[in-house]
């Protein structure tokens, strides 16, 4: 199953709540932590909902 590094790169300070609730959801705390999840399509909503904030790479394994 392919997993996603997920990697926070913007701030989340001035976004709406739902945002800063779904950045926190994904496990996301500062600026350029990352987290490993696997790919669904629950994480992948989640990520399209703040795709503005986050970067996104596949990684095998």
């Amino acid at each position: 199953m392919a997993k996603l590094e997920i990697t926070l790169v913007r701030s989340v300070i001035g976004r709406s709540e739902d945002q800063r609730v779904t950045v926190k959801t994904l496990g996301l705390r500062k600026i350029n932590h990352s987290v490993v999840h696997n790919d669904s399509p629950a994480i992948r909503g989640m990520i399209k909902k703040v795709s503005h904030l986050v970067s996104v790479q596949e990684i095998e394994g």
